[in-house]
């Protein structure tokens, strides 16, 4: 018996053969560490380019009844990601589930390490000893202040106690809506006035920001960059810092 991240007791037998994953991030995680492993994953999985398991639609709908007849030895989540609604019901069909919690790079690499060795009892693979090594550089950016949009109409920005917010603090970057009071959103709806500050970045997701959406609402300037160097955890971390510092300068 083993604790998820929310302290849940799961019950499992080791090592875990057949895996479920409702978080795009981890499904990568599963794919390119025991690929034979992964079963199902969500339609929002896009990564690996050429994953091809079944699909059991998206984070907060997932088909349960799918997920039951794939009988996963165990299915990964995560709190900001899928519905408490949607785990409970898996377990009281009798799969077992684990959660993750992520809202720090640190808490990223501590979580996954975790997953790998108590949830499914293999070995930490290179891929995360590498992206952790990568990530405990000092920062190399020079501290602007910058505002981090995920939708647009109505407008909403990554907030405090966020992975992507701690992230852009690792580069050495301020996050303009990383507000102090611990009941803040952690993705604030804002006027699009109100977003103030030295830098835009606009990922692709999950709004897709393009040269032609986005850019043009602001006199501040900005940078389009890739949701997945920004907003995931798993092997992008790998690449991420390299691909962030380039790009944003």
């Amino acid at each position: 018996m083993s604790d998820d991240d929310l302290g849940h007791g799961v019950d499992l037998g080791h090592p875990v053969r057949r895996v479920v994953s409702l978080v795009p991030s981890l499904t990568e995680a599963i794919a390119l560490t025991r690929p034979d492993a992964l079963v199902g994953a969500t339609d929002w999985c896009t990564q690996p380019a050429d994953l091809d398991v079944t699909r059991v639609r998206g984070t907060k709908n997932p088909d349960r009844s799918a997920i039951v007849e794939l009988a996963p030895d165990l299915v990964i989540a995560n709190r900001e990601e899928n519905r408490e609604l949607d785990i409970t019901r898996l377990r009281e069909a009798g799969i077992p589930v684990w959660v993750t919690v992520i809202e720090t790079v640190d808490q990223a690499f501590a979580s996954m390490r975790r997953m790998f060795a108590d949830a499914l009892g293999w070995e930490i693979p290179d891929w995360l000893v590498a992206a952790e090594q990568v990530w405990a550089a000092p920062p190399t950016l020079d501290g602007r202040r910058v505002a981090i949009p995920i939708w647009r109409d109505p407008w909403m920005v990554v907030g405090p106690r966020t992975f992507t917010g701690d992230l852009i603090e690792r580069l050495g970057l301020v996050n303009a809506f990383a507000a102090e009071d611990p009941d803040a959103s952690r993705y604030p709806h804002v006027e699009l006035t109100d977003i103030d500050a030295d830098l835009v970045l606009l990922p692709d997701e999950p709004y897709v920001f393009t040269a032609d959406d986005g850019p043009e609402a602001f006199t501040t300037p900005t940078r389009l960059v890739p949701g997945r160097a920004l907003t995931w955890y798993g092997p992008s971390m790998v690449t991420a810092r390299a691909e962030l510092e380039a790009l944003i300068g």
